[in-house]
């Protein structure tokens, strides 16, 4: 009887942790650069690709760094919302276009608008690796600091803005 037992106990086991596993959230991955320097770069400017922009440029300042791409179907879902935060003057957004080519992505902005203070290229996908991209959009908010303090991975929804993403901006600006 107990030779049946030891088996029967360790596939129960094994059955709990498939059915924990099935019930995690894919999109919830955690980042291992939270509350972490963000990576260092210096990437020439998409609009004017003859200037660069930093990280650096931007130590005081609360900000958005937005990851897309001309070719990403879900950066077009996302932008509408990106369109209506740029108006609102709640945080700039910095786009980071990821892995395309200039004159696509300078079209896709002018037929749908441009929410981003400016964007840069990261046409290798470099600067991409070093802050873990690997699905366009994703959206890191920043700190005064230069930290890291969350990534959005895929498309920002009015949900996460609203609960998650704009409550810490707001947070981070009066600290």
């Amino acid at each position: 009887m107990t030779r049946f037992l030891v088996p029967l106990a360790i596939f129960a086991a094994l059955v709990a942790f498939l059915a924990v596993g099935l019930g995690l959230n894919p999109r919830e991955v955690p980042s291992p650069l939270i509350n972490k320097p963000a990576p260092a770069f210096e990437l020439p400017q998409l609009h004017q690709p003859d200037k660069t922009f930093s990280q650096r440029d931007m130590k005081g300042k609360v900000w958005l760094l937005n990851v897309w791409a001309s070719w990403c179907v879900s950066c077009r879902q996302e932008h509408p919302l990106l369109m209506d935060l740029a108006h609102s003057n709640a945080v700039p957004i910095f786009g980071f276009n990821y892995k395309d080519r200039r004159d696509e992505a300078l079209s896709w902005l002018k037929q749908l608008g441009d929410p981003y203070v400016l964007s840069i290229a990261d046409r290798d996908g470099r600067v991409g690796i070093d802050y873990g991209v690997y699905g366009v959009p994703e959206t890191f908010v920043i700190d005064k600091q230069g930290a890291i303090r969350y990534k959005q991975i895929g498309p920002i929804t009015p949900d996460a803005l609203k609960n998650k993403i704009l409550p810490l901006v707001k947070e981070l600006q009066q600290s």
